[in-house]
C-alpha cells in the first residue's frame, strides 16, 4: 500500500521525475517528465543515461554529474518539445558513501520564460513609447503652410504627390524655408500619419554618438552607456516616418550605415551582431549642395541617389514675396496671443518687410516680427521699431544687385505725420485720434512734436 502510495505521489507530481539506479539506469519516470521532455517511458526505462546522452536522446545528464560527484547537480536545458526546464539532480548515498540511486527533479520554466519575454516586451514598448514622446513634443505645433504665392503653390502641389506614396524624399532649399514644415506635410497626408513622426537633427549630434543615436546599442556597449541598452531612433520610428533633417552633416562614416539601413530595411544597435528588422519612411532635408559634396567626395555618391528618388526644392522667402504679409499675420496672432496684445503691422511697415531680402527667410521673418512687437509699446508696430537692416530700400536691376538708397527715414516720417495729422482732423481730440491709431495719447503727442 506504500508502495502504491509512494507511486501515485511521483505520478501526480507537477514537476518531471527521473530515477536512475546508481549505475545510471533509468528506473521510474513519472507522465508529467514525458508531457515536459517529448520523451516516452518506453525509450527509457532500463537504459543507462550514458547510453541515452551518448545517442543524443538526452542533451546533458545530471544523473551521471551526480553519480560522479556525488553531489546535487542543477542544469539547465531545452528540450525538444521547445520547452525550457531546470533539472536537479540528487545522489541517494548508503551508509558506505556509494551511490544508490539519483533523483532528479524536472521543473518546467517555460511559462516563466514567457512572462520573462513579455515583461521584457513590455519595457521595450514603454521605452519607445518614451522616446517617442520626447521626439513628438513639437509635433502638436501648427504645421500648416502659407502658400499663397504661385512658386509656393507648385512645391505644394509636388509634396501632396509624394505624400501618399511611400517614396523616399529630399528636401532642399536655403536655412529657414520651412523643410520641417513640408516634412510635416508629407507625413500628415501619408498613409503612415496615425504612426511615429521622429525629427533627427543630423547636425546637432555629435559624432561620435550619432550611431548610437540612430541606431541604438546593447547594454555594456560602451564605457558610460545605459546598463539596460537604448533603442535608437530607426527603431522608435518603426512603422512610421523619420526626419533626417541637415542630412549633409552626418559624418562620412556614417553614411554607409545609413545607407544599409535604406537598402536593407534593417539596422544594428552598436555592440550586437543581430540584425533588426525596420519598417522607417525616410524624409530627408539639406540646405546644403549635396551634387558638390558628391563631387568633393563628402558625401557618398550611392546614398545621395538612394536619398533623392523625390526631390523638392523649397524656394527662399524672398521669391514668393505674396507670402509674407500672411505669414506676418500669423506670427503677429500668435505673439498677440502669448504676450496678451493687440498689436499689428501697418500698411507701411508691411511694405518695407515686403521689400526686404530675408536671407534667414521664414525664420529670420518670424524673429523680425516677434522682436518688433516686443519693443514697440503701441498697438501699431511702426517702421522705426523694425531692425535697420530690415529698413533699408532698395531698388534692384535685372539681375538683382542693390542700384540705389532713398532716405528712408524722413520718407516714413512724412508717411506717418500725413497719419497723425489725418486723425487729428477727423476726431478733433489727441485722445480719439490716438485711439484710432492704436497709439497712447502721449506718445501721439510726442511723435507729433517731433515732427514740427
Amino acid at each position: 500500500m506504500k508502495a502504491d502510495m509512494l507511486d501515485a505521489v511521483i505520478e501526480y507530481s507537477f514537476d518531471g521525475i527521473y530515477i536512475t539506479d546508481g549505475d545510471a539506469r533509468t528506473i521510474k519516470i513519472n507522465n508529467a517528465y514525458e508531457s515536459i521532455t517529448g520523451l516516452k517511458k518506453e525509450e527509457l526505462l532500463g537504459r543507462n543515461m550514458k547510453e541515452l546522452t551518448d545517442q543524443g536522446i538526452i542533451s546533458a545528464s545530471g544523473s551521471l554529474m551526480a553519480i560522479e560527484t556525488k553531489k546535487p547537480v542543477t542544469l539547465f536545458q531545452e528540450f525538444r518539445t521547445g520547452k525550457k526546464a531546470l533539472i536537479t539532480s540528487s545522489p541517494v548515498l548508503d551508509k558506505n558513501g556509494d551511490v544508490i540511486m539519483v533523483v532528479t527533479n524536472v521543473r518546467d520554466l517555460t511559462e516563466i520564460y514567457n512572462l520573462k519575454k513579455e515583461v521584457a516586451k513590455r519595457k521595450e514598448q514603454k521605452q519607445k513609447l518614451q522616446q517617442e514622446i520626447e521626439n513628438l513634443r513639437d509635433k502638436l505645433l501648427d504645421s500648416n503652410i502659407v502658400a499663397r504665392d504661385k512658386r509656393i503653390l507648385s512645391v505644394l502641389y509636388l509634396a501632396g504627390r509624394a505624400a501618399p506614396v511611400d517614396v523616399t524624399v529630399l528636401l532642399t532649399g536655403e536655412t529657414g524655408v520651412g523643410k520641417e514644415m513640408f516634412a510635416k506635410y508629407i507625413y500628415q497626408n501619408s498613409a503612415r500619419r496615425n504612426k511615429p513622426f521622429i525629427k533627427v537633427n543630423c547636425g546637432a549630434i555629435p559624432g561620435d554618438l550619432i550611431e548610437s543615436e540612430l541606431f541604438g546599442y546593447e547594454k555594456g556597449a560602451f564605457t558610460g552607456a545605459n546598463k539596460e541598452g537604448k533603442m535608437g531612433l530607426f527603431e522608435v520610428a518603426d512603422t512610421g516616418t523619420i526626419f533626417l533633417d541637415e542630412i549633409g552633416e552626418l559624418p562620412f562614416g556614417m553614411q554607409v550605415k545609413l545607407l544599409r539601413a535604406l537598402q536593407e530595411g534593417e539596422i544594428q544597435r552598436v555592440g550586437s551582431t543581430k540584425n533588426r528588422k525596420i519598417d522607417v519612411r525616410v524624409i530627408a532635408a539639406t540646405n546644403r549642395n549635396l551634387e558638390e559634396m558628391v563631387r568633393k567626395q563628402e558625401f557618398r555618391q550611392d546614398l545621395y541617389y538612394r536619398l533623392n528618388v523625390f526631390p523638392i526644392i523649397i524656394p527662399p522667402l524672398r521669391e514668393r514675396t505674396e507670402d509674407i504679409e500672411p505669414l506676418v499675420n500669423i506670427f503677429t496672432d500668435e505673439f498677440n496671443k502669448k504676450y496678451v496684445s493687440e498689436k499689428f503691422f501697418p500698411p507701411e511697415a508691411l511694405e518695407i518687410l515686403r521689400n526686404y531680402r530675408w536671407p534667414g527667410n521664414i525664420r529670420e521673418l518670424r524673429n523680425v516680427v516677434e522682436r518688433a512687437m516686443i519693443v514697440c509699446p503701441d498697438n501699431a508696430v511702426g517702421v522705426d521699431y523694425l531692425p535697420s537692416e530690415v529698413r533699408i530700400v532698395t531698388d534692384r536691376g535685372e539681375n538683382g544687385a542693390r542700384s540705389a538708397e532713398i532716405d528712408l527715414r524722413q520718407h516714413l516720417r512724412d508717411i506717418e505725420k500725413q497719419y497723425l495729422d489725418k486723425a487729428l482732423a477727423e476726431y478733433g481730440n489727441v485722445r480719439d485720434a490716438a485711439k484710432s491709431l492704436g497709439m497712447a495719447s502721449s506718445t501721439f503727442v510726442r511723435r507729433r512734436k517731433q515732427m514740427e
